[in-house]
């Protein structure tokens, strides 16, 4: 099927005369009554019946044009999309975060970078570590932001941008933010958390029954079980850093590195490149400490 074939079908549906569907698409009537017998016999029936000098749809014709105005709607946006990006007039940058990455920590260098390149569109997506490294094998998205990925592939670049612990969140009730919290609220787990994202050993250790948690698969989720008293959770420093929940430092010897990855050798559009150099030139520490400041 051929998108020229389908193109004087639908001028031939509108029009229900050949005469003027040919002068509409430029062509002689003899070739656009050929390609509309090619369609015909690629489809296994009659699209249009000819009545002296009245044209109608079939009901095969019926049923077919809603379908080739969208498979002929698609192939001229995809032609118009091919056009622009060639031009560079549109530019997309995909980006994967992990589950239990604050993405507000990105929105400063995003807008940045929204504003020198006012056409890009942003594609951001959540994955856990193996699918973030799959995402990147794959070239599915240009950079990624997360923890320790648990893949030794060695095309990885990674470029550290900080390196943090872990607090005890709870509700806002009298008890104190230790592991012996635990022996009074149910250990929430958070089950997009990936392996570096949790002293899940170093709580099991500590005597906390960490196999008898409440699981959840959201963040916003968890932070409400956690409100309500349902249960307590040890997550990064970073997390739900603007969260009403109360915090305090959890006391194991355990951090995690946030990093940002990319392919190597494989080639950057300018786009990524600075969101890249921003990233990398961004003070993460001092950073941290001054949103600490202005949600205290």
């Amino acid at each position: 099927m051929e998108m020229q074939q389908v193109r004087y079908f639908l001028a031939v549906s509108r029009t229900l005369n050949f005469t003027r569907a040919a002068e509409e698409c430029n062509v002689t009537q003899p070739a656009l009554t050929r390609a509309i017998k090619q369609l015909e016999d690629e489809l296994g029936g009659e699209l249009i019946r000819r009545e002296g000098r009245n044209s109608h749809l079939t009901d095969l014709g019926n049923r077919m044009r809603p379908l080739l105005q969208q498979c002929y709607d698609s192939a001229i946006a995809a032609k118009q999309v091919a056009s622009k990006l060639k031009k560079g007039e549109v530019a997309a940058l995909s980006l994967v975060v992990s589950r239990t990455f604050d993405l507000d920590l990105l929105t400063g260098p995003l807008a940045e970078v929204q504003r020198s390149f006012p056409a890009l569109q942003l594609k951001i997506r959540r994955a856990s570590g193996s699918d973030i490294c799959e995402l990147l094998k794959t070239g599915d998205v240009d950079l990624a932001v997360a923890g320790a990925l648990g893949d030794e592939w060695d095309r990885l670049d990674a470029w550290p941008m900080f390196t943090e612990s872990f607090d005890i969140v709870g509700d806002g009730g009298p008890i104190d933010l230790t592991v012996e919290v635990f022996r009074d609220r149910r250990f929430l787990d958070f089950a997009g958390a990936d392996d570096g994202d949790c002293p899940r050993c170093e709580l099991a250790a500590a005597g906390v029954a960490v196999d008898d948690a409440h699981r959840l698969d959201s963040l916003r989720d968890l932070e409400a079980f956690a409100a309500a008293g349902l249960g307590a959770a040890v997550i990064p420093a970073s997390t739900l850093r603007r969260s009403r929940l109360r915090r305090a430092p959890c006391p194991f010897n355990a951090e995690r590195t946030v990093t940002v990855y990319s392919v190597a050798g494989r080639q950057r559009s300018k786009e990524t490149a600075a969101l890249l150099n921003l990233l990398r030139a961004t003070d993460w520490e001092a950073k941290l400490s001054e949103d600490l400041c202005d949600a205290a």
